[in-house]
């Protein structure tokens, strides 16, 4: 990266989002921009996750962007190591090579309410940019939670998404932390190498059968000579999620039959009542993720593996104390505790028109106007921002949704002219969230009975999106201008000037439909 240089967009991260994003700006005619990158290849959350066991659990024709189908994933859910070669395939088709910036981890951005635009300082240089796309995603940053004497821990500590494949674990007495996605995929991977798994359990899950089979020979090649049947495979996939929508979102009784199946899963392979009893949830299914594996139940039954129905709760020297007083002796802890998603550090990297930083400006919550721009935050978006996720689909769907807001955004920037920027009212991302949380009211994520990593601090849902793919596809297929207050250079803004009474009547008309909207 050359000193002080300034390009067009700043796209910041190299997963789906940031490669995605990298994809639609080049079809979109605009190749002055860069893709900013901590580490040393491109991935994201696929490059970082590389435990034994790691593979994905929506099914590979729907976990890959629709601009970009692969005829040949060798299973119907893919690991880890097909997921990372298939981004790398990305980022050489789509020819994004030249626009990544590897080694360069964001340290701040500022806005510069002068010459508006964004001034970056990175690990590899400074740089200035007009628009920034913020594609860290959420599953960025590991959490590891804050245990009385883990420091005196005189083991091995690693989380599940900073995996020491140096340290052996064959013959060791290991510890699992958390029952989430990651731990029921590690548990199966190393419970028959290690001495004694201990899986520390604050919570169960609700776990699914895993129906995954390798896709064979013949279906490849039907893909490859007949692309259609790959777009139909994958549309069949889309469609049966789209329906189980509103179960989640406005009747969750309706998942009760699902419980009952999830029930008589745990029943096939757990004999002991005792596990049996350990390992059956409280909620509602549904309320926390649905988790699939044919592996997880069995491991938990074998002799050398424990399941203490409590989170940790201290550590004294090598003994593991729960918070039901349960000890446990162990040579190596793996923390599968989840990430920083209703508190991304990259919020504090991030200075706003105000000079507040986007933590600062979130700090009674994460909200977004459509899930990408922030108030007072000018020419800023992100993907996958606040209530953007799903509960039981494919993000990949979400992520391309903003990707054409985005491409609206700076086509719109484009057509404006001159030096400007758009940054979103604060009383449209009001409006917008309203109808958002009101939606959430009666979803299973709000109503089921769990404490979730979908929930922030104060027990707002700000992660989950309450509707269909299709209706998030059909709110960001454009952006509104009247959603927005143009900023042009301080000279310029003086004479352009609207009188108050016209800024008030833009607000409400922006505010009402938002609302309408959401």
């Amino acid at each position: 990266m050359t000193e002080h240089e300034h390009v067009r967009v700043a796209v910041v991260g190299s997963g789906f989002g940031g490669l995605g994003a990298a994809v639609r700006l080049r079809r979109e005619g605009v190749t002055d921009f860069v893709v900013l990158e901590r580490a040393d290849s491109v991935g994201g959350t696929w490059r970082d996750n590389n435990y034994p066991g790691c593979a994905c659990d929506v099914p590979s024709h729907l976990y890959s962007f629709s601009f970009a189908p692969h005829p040949d994933w060798p299973r119907t859910f893919s690991g880890q190591e097909h997921i990372r070669a298939y981004l790398e395939h990305v980022a050489d088709v789509f020819r994004l090579r030249p626009h990544l910036r590897f080694n360069s981890e964001v340290k701040m951005m500022t806005w510069d309410a002068e010459k508006l635009r964004w001034g970056i300082e990175t690990s590899s240089g400074f740089l200035t940019a007009d628009v920034v796309v913020s594609a860290t995603g959420p599953l960025s940053d590991p959490k590891i939670p804050d245990i009385a004497g883990i420091d005196t821990f005189p083991g091995k500590v690693f989380h599940s998404a900073r995996w020491d494949h140096d340290y052996d674990l064959r013959g060791k007495r290991v510890a699992m932390i958390g029952t989430g996605a990651s731990a029921i995929q590690i548990v199966p991977a190393v419970q028959s190498e290690v001495a004694h798994l201990t899986l520390f359990q604050r919570t169960p899950p609700w776990v699914m059968p895993r129906v995954d089979r390798a896709i064979s020979g013949a279906e490849r090649w039907l893909h490859r000579q007949l692309p259609f049947t790959a777009q139909a495979r994958r549309g069949l996939l889309w469609g049966i999620r789209e329906l189980q929508v509103q179960a989640f979102t406005k009747r969750p009784n309706e998942l009760g039959l699902i419980e009952k199946l999830a029930k008589r899963n745990i029943a096939r392979a757990i004999k002991d009542p005792a596990l049996q009893a350990k390992l059956t949830p409280d909620y509602r299914i549904g309320c926390k993720r649905i988790l699939l594996s044919n592996t997880y139940y069995p491991a938990l039954a074998q002799p050398h593996v424990d399941v203490v129905a409590s989170g940790l709760s201290e550590i004294r020297g090598s003994t593991l104390v729960a918070a039901d007083g349960s000890e446990a002796e162990v040579d190596a802890i793996v923390f599968g505790t989840g990430f920083h998603v209703t508190d991304m550090p990259i919020a504090d990297r991030v200075v706003g028109a105000d000079g507040r930083t986007l933590a600062e400006s979130w700090k009674d919550g994460m909200k977004s106007l459509r899930g990408a721009s922030a108030a007072g935050f000018p020419n800023w978006m992100t993907i996958i921002g606040p209530n953007t996720g799903l509960g039981n689909s494919s993000m990949i769907l979400m992520i391309e949704s903003q990707l054409n807001y985005m491409a609206d955004f700076v086509r719109q920037l484009g057509v404006l002219g001159g030096r400007a920027a758009l940054d979103a009212r604060p009383g449209a991302v009001d409006a917008w969230n309203r109808g958002v949380q009101e939606r959430m009211k009666r979803t299973v994520w709000n109503t089921g009975g769990c404490d979730s990593w979908y929930l922030d601090a104060n027990g707002v849902n700000t992660t989950v999106w309450p509707g269909t793919t299709t209706e998030f596809r059909r709110a960001t297929r454009r952006i509104e201008l009247a959603e927005y207050d143009l900023l042009r250079p301080p000279v310029a803004e003086k004479s352009a000037e609207k009188s108050p009474t016209d800024k008030k009547t833009d607000n409400k008309k922006a505010d009402k439909k938002v609302e309408a909207g959401a």
